[in-house]
């Protein structure tokens, strides 16, 4: 993060924000400076990464915590400033207050107290989300589906050294091949990563011309994703290492596959279950019955019982998709539907004036009987 860089300045958010308002700004911004929608714009990628730093910060309790009680520690800084000079990012913040705190051993430069200060670990690459749509089948059943995914791989020119072939990244000549610079203020020694080399300890003098000294290029990748069954829409499943590489040797991010389910004409997904909506005639819901339901093996017979109201439900249950749990499947409930007929022919008409001769009344009546009115009704 650029120096005096303050994180809610990078967000637009209030420093009193909520968890959920610093939430929604950084899915803003970073879906509008995302690399994959910006591509070659190198603000764009620099925004982006400011982005990620500030949120790594503020959604952190502990970090935002550390961040509001510095800037009264060092010179009453205000106004939104950072307290720390020079930036910090998510993975040296930590760091930061290790040296300030006196925390951590390790190589690296000494405080004002003697103790040997770490430095800053090379920052993990980036995480990377992306869709797969799959059928209601391979949900419920499970199975491998192909992804390709578009992605940062490491430079085949320079092999990810950011250096023209020929030759290599040197010693940086502002920390020494250190990583880290230290600051000292009154009785506290506050390092930070280097602002020549970002924390690498060296830098490069010769970029690589086809990566232009990031180690990185675009390319697709593609993988075989094993879908477990019984997944709904929207879930995620975590490949471990498959995010983008690091810039600076550290670990690969993660790739988050989110599932998009296409919906099934007659199965509903209810959570760990499937609803059915199952016509039934006039006749079956007076007189009941037995009627043939789908089933996801196939179907299987239900019994109507006489008199069943419109939207009754039924319950088979284990007949629905294997839950994520392991524990056993889902049920599916049948949700039964009166259906009527939009038009009567002579005979119908018959049937139902005959019908309305034997079954008489007024089902209306108690209403006004139990909200005190029925003396009123009858007039």
């Amino acid at each position: 993060m650029a120096a005096h860089t303050d994180p809610y300045t990078v967000l637009g958010v209030d420093r009193k924000a909520s968890a959920a308002e610093i939430k929604k700004a950084y899915r803003k911004l970073a879906r509008q400076y995302h690399p994959d929608r910006n591509p070659g714009d190198a603000k764009a990628e620099e925004r982006f990464k400011e982005v990620n730093e500030a949120n790594d910060v503020l959604s952190d309790p502990d970090k935002r915590a550390a961040l509001d009680r510095g800037e009264g520690l060092f010179g009453g800084r205000g106004g939104g400033q950072n307290p720390f000079p020079g930036g910090f990012d998510g993975g040296s913040f930590s760091d930061i207050l290790s040296n300030l705190f006196g925390g951590g051993g390790g190589g690296g430069a000494a405080s004002a107290g003697g103790a040997r200060r770490a430095r800053p670990q090379p920052a993990r690459g980036r995480d990377l989300e992306a869709s797969l749509q799959i059928s209601f089948e391979q949900a419920v059943k499970g199975g491998q589906v192909p992804l390709a995914v578009p992605t940062s791989v490491r430079c085949a020119t320079c092999s990810g050294t950011g250096a023209r072939p020929g030759t290599s990244p040197v010693v940086c000549p502002q920390c020494e091949g250190r990583g880290i610079e230290s600051q000292g203020q009154g009785m506290f020694s506050i390092s930070q990563p280097c602002s020549r080399c970002g924390g690498r300890g060296t830098v490069i003098e010769d970029p690589c011309p086809t990566c232009g000294g990031s180690g990185a290029t675009r390319s697709v990748k593609r993988y075989r994703v094993n879908i477990p069954a019984g997944v709904h829409d929207g879930s995620r499943i975590r490949l471990a290492g498959k995010g983008e590489p690091s810039p600076n040797g550290g670990p690969p991010g993660d790739l988050y596959v989110i599932t998009r389910v296409t919906p099934s004409p007659v199965f509903k997904q209810k959570g760990e279950n499937l609803e059915v909506e199952v016509p039934i005639t006039v006749v079956e819901a007076l007189r009941g019955g037995e009627i043939e339901v789908p089933t996801l093996a196939g179907k299987k017979r239900l019994r109507v019982a006489p008199g069943t109201r419109h939207g009754t439900v039924q319950r088979l249950r284990g007949e629905g998709p294997p839950r994520l749990s392991g524990k056993g499947n889902g049920d599916i409930h049948y949700r039964f539907v009166i259906e009527l007929p939009s038009e009567l022919d002579e005979s119908q008409q018959k049937a139902v004036d005959a019908l309305a001769e034997t079954i008489n009344g007024d089902p209306r009546k108690k209403l006004f009987i139990h909200a005190g009115t029925g003396e009123a009704a009858k007039t």
